[in-house]
């Protein structure tokens, strides 16, 4: 089991921009797909960002361009850029390990095997 860690939520306005950090202990991280997931207020959870092993990246369509995945293997860490934030990006973010190794994109749920506590982020205008 990987435990991880969400850093760097908190209130901005909107136009602002914020990065989100998602510590991992407990497995060799680098081998990992790692993901970021959000939730808003009354809505599903839904994948907006994912990074693989090779650090390939992969965006939600309606969020490319504001978003930037990364990952740190030697901090165990994945990071999450987000600018030009709106009222509609309020959401609690998490962030979660795929299940296997050495794999590709991963899109849904339950093919992550850990996930982070979440952090809240919200916009106001």
């Amino acid at each position: 089991q990987m435990q991880l860690v969400e850093s760097g939520g908190g209130l901005v306005q909107e136009g602002d921009s914020l990065t989100l950090s998602c510590a991992a202990t407990g497995r060799a991280f680098f081998i990992y797909t790692m993901a970021w997931f959000r939730q808003a207020p009354g809505k599903e959870r839904e994948l907006i960002a994912n990074i693989d092993w090779k650090s390939n990246t992969y965006y939600k369509d309606s969020m490319k361009g504001r978003l930037t995945i990364s990952r740190d293997n030697a901090k165990d860490t994945t990071y999450l850029q987000m600018s030009n934030l709106k009222p509609e990006d309020t959401a609690i973010y998490y962030c979660a390990r795929a299940r296997a190794s050495y794999g590709g994109f991963k899109f849904q749920e339950q093919e992550y095997a850990d996930w982070g506590q979440g952090t809240q982020v919200t916009v106001s205008t």
